[in-house]
Protein backbone atom coordinates (compact mmCIF):
# COMPACT_ATOMS: atom_id res chain seq x y z
CA UNK A 1 0.00 0.00 0.00
CA UNK A 2 2.86 2.49 0.78
CA UNK A 3 4.66 1.37 -2.56
CA UNK A 4 1.35 2.79 -4.16
CA UNK A 5 1.33 5.82 -2.36
CA UNK A 6 4.77 6.57 -3.24
CA UNK A 7 4.27 6.13 -6.88
CA UNK A 8 1.14 8.32 -6.75
CA UNK A 9 2.98 11.26 -5.24
CA UNK A 10 5.75 10.63 -7.85
CA UNK A 11 3.67 10.36 -10.82
CA UNK A 12 1.79 14.06 -9.45
CA UNK A 13 4.75 15.58 -8.56
CA UNK A 14 6.08 14.98 -12.34
CA UNK A 15 2.85 15.84 -13.71
CA UNK A 16 3.31 19.42 -12.10
CA UNK A 17 6.54 20.44 -11.40
CA UNK A 18 6.81 21.97 -14.31
CA UNK A 19 5.72 25.70 -15.15
CA UNK A 20 6.01 25.56 -18.83
CA UNK A 21 3.80 22.98 -18.96
CA UNK A 22 1.05 24.75 -16.79
CA UNK A 23 1.45 27.75 -19.24
CA UNK A 24 0.72 25.27 -22.03
CA UNK A 25 -1.86 23.81 -21.03
CA UNK A 26 -4.13 27.60 -20.75
CA UNK A 27 -2.48 27.88 -24.25
CA UNK A 28 -6.07 29.16 -25.88
CA UNK A 29 -8.04 29.75 -23.15
CA UNK A 30 -8.05 33.76 -23.91
CA UNK A 31 -9.03 32.65 -27.89
CA UNK A 32 -12.20 30.63 -26.52
CA UNK A 33 -13.15 33.19 -24.25
CA UNK A 34 -13.26 35.95 -27.23
CA UNK A 35 -15.38 33.14 -29.11
CA UNK A 36 -17.81 32.79 -26.59
CA UNK A 37 -18.33 36.19 -25.92
CA UNK A 38 -18.72 36.84 -29.72
CA UNK A 39 -21.25 34.66 -29.53
CA UNK A 40 -22.85 35.62 -26.40
CA UNK A 41 -22.78 39.51 -28.43
CA UNK A 42 -24.32 38.22 -31.64
CA UNK A 43 -27.34 36.06 -29.44
CA UNK A 44 -28.20 39.37 -28.00
CA UNK A 45 -28.11 41.58 -31.34
CA UNK A 46 -30.27 38.70 -32.89
CA UNK A 47 -32.90 39.15 -29.74
CA UNK A 48 -32.76 43.01 -29.94
CA UNK A 49 -33.23 42.96 -34.08
CA UNK A 50 -35.90 40.68 -33.45
CA UNK A 51 -37.69 42.41 -30.87
CA UNK A 52 -37.27 45.78 -32.82
CA UNK A 53 -38.75 44.39 -35.74
CA UNK A 54 -42.15 42.92 -34.09
CA UNK A 55 -42.60 46.11 -32.51
CA UNK A 56 -42.40 48.27 -35.93
CA UNK A 57 -43.96 45.87 -37.65
CA UNK A 58 -47.14 46.10 -35.03
CA UNK A 59 -46.70 50.04 -34.85
CA UNK A 60 -46.97 49.67 -38.88
CA UNK A 61 -49.95 47.76 -38.71
CA UNK A 62 -51.72 50.45 -36.37
CA UNK A 63 -51.35 53.12 -39.39
CA UNK A 64 -54.94 53.92 -40.98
Amino acid sequence: MLKVLVLLQLAALTTYDDPRTARRSERGSVTTEHVLWAVAVIAIVGIVVAAVTTYVRTQAGNIK
